[in-house]
């Protein structure tokens, strides 16, 4: 290379590192001219960016939106009235009725506050619950929803509710155009299944030549017999519950179990569901990540606990354990024993019993339904948290028959009113 050629080179290379020099200084200088200057103006985003931001900032509070109820006895409608009012917001509050209010107003609860608060707790679609919430909504405790709670709209159902002075319990509400309604659900109410019971009780107590099929077959077809005081019977229809498909895809829940997934199955009854049912659900779905609940049919309960069992039919009690949160998944009419193929068909991991049921009897016989899943080593015994079983709640009703049975008198008239004169409702 030639002496000139390279003198060329180093002079350019001189030229380049001064420019980036003298150019990293003025940018730096500008920096701090800025900053010096103190804040730049934004400038002002065009209308429809500006309207796009404030609705954006708008949506992001959720709609809350609240429903109250005694939820004595809780059963699947409570479970869908309570899926359709979440259906109208993004978040729903529950209000539970004091023991003492429910008293005052209807008659006295078949189960406590602690229980129902367990059984609200419980129910997938509720996301707070709000106890002792009084029966009837006055403007302080209207005022308290709105300001406190951020409440959006109050929610019940298309039939009337009414306060012992024959006034709409939800008046207030209404008169603020702060109310929606929801589609009663048809073929059950508490005033129902305790009238079931009472059924029962003097089905048991007649004549050994009555007919002792299942009590729950009678109730489904409309053709059960109420037994008045005098020992005469007239024909009275029991259940209106009709099950559709849809019905039991709104509480289904839309994932299965992934590949890895540690499956949990218990199974049993599960008449008229309770909180003792609710905390065993619990405690078996925190052993995995899928909880798995085999229902078992009415014929095989009518076999094991006698022909007036179950209270309530196959479909009934399905939808009252679809609708809680610990349940994945539930096989509807679930066969007795648990077989090898069925552990495999299902990918079960673990199978559960809690230690309080209606008969352990079972367990000693040499036909023991979990023989299998002891015999591979997925078997567990839990300790129930409570001691609650289905024949809790009919003793409860027993001790108390005059009570009840005066509650339900009252009660009934006012569903025949019901039914007697109400219309479609659009709902789901």
């Amino acid at each position: 290379m030639e002496p000139g050629a390279g003198g060329s080179s180093s002079g350019c290379s001189a030229k380049l590192v001064a420019a980036c020099v003298i150019g990293g200084i003025v940018l730096g200088a500008s920096v701090v001219a800025l900053h010096l200057s103190g804040p730049v103006a934004i400038p002002i985003l065009p209308p429809v960016d500006a309207l796009r931001r404030r609705f954006r900032r708008r949506r992001r509070r959720p709609v809350r939106v609240y429903m109250d109820g005694c939820f004595d006895m809780m059963h699947y409608g409570h479970c869908n009235a309570l899926r359709q009012a979440r259906a109208l917001g993004d978040e729903l509050i529950v209000g539970v009725v004091s023991d003492d209010e429910i008293t005052a107003n209807k008659g006295p609860p078949v189960t406590p506050l602690h229980e129902r608060l367990i059984m609200v707790r419980a129910v997938k679609w509720v996301h707070d619950v709000i106890p002792d919430a009084p029966y009837a909504i006055t403007e302080d405790f209207m005022n308290k929803l709105f300001n406190e709670y951020n409440i959006d709209y109050i929610i019940h159902g298309d039939d009337p509710c009414l306060l012992p002075d024959g006034t709409d319990a939800y008046a207030l509400a209404k008169k603020a155009g702060r109310y929606k309604q929801i589609k009663r659900t048809e073929g059950v109410s508490t005033t129902d299944i305790v009238g079931r019971m009472l059924l029962c009780v003097r089905e048991r107590s007649a004549s050994d030549s009555h007919n002792h099929s299942s009590l729950q077959r009678q109730f489904s077809h409309g053709h059960g017999q109420k037994i008045d005081d005098s020992g005469s019977a007239s024909g009275t229809r029991i259940s209106h519950f009709l099950p559709t498909s849809r019905r039991i895809v709104q509480f289904s829940n839309s994932r299965g179990p992934g590949p890895d997934s540690r499956i949990v199955y218990i199974d049993g009854a599960f008449d008229l569901f309770h909180a003792g049912h609710v905390e065993i659900l619990r405690l078996a779905r925190e052993l995995g990540d899928f909880l798995l609940v085999g229902i078992h049919t009415d014929q095989t309960i009518s076999s094991t606990r006698g022909p007036h069992r179950p209270i309530m039919n196959l479909h009934e009690r399905s939808l009252s354990v679809l609708a809680c949160r610990y349940v994945d998944e539930v096989i509807i009419g679930a066969p007795w024993d648990v077989s090898k193929d069925m552990i495999t068909t299902f990918n079960i991991s673990l199978v559960v019993h809690g230690t309080i049921a209606e008969n352990m009897d079972f367990m000693k016989d040499d036909l023991n339904p979990y023989a299998v899943a002891k015999a591979m080593g997925i078997y567990r015994r839990l300790e129930s948290p409570l001691d609650i079983t289905t024949s809790t709640i009919i003793r409860r009703i027993v001790a108390n028959h005059e009570a009840y049975q005066k509650r339900n008198e009252k009660k009934e008239a006012s569903e025949k009113k019901y039914y007697d004169s109400k219309s479609f409702v659009n709902g789901e």
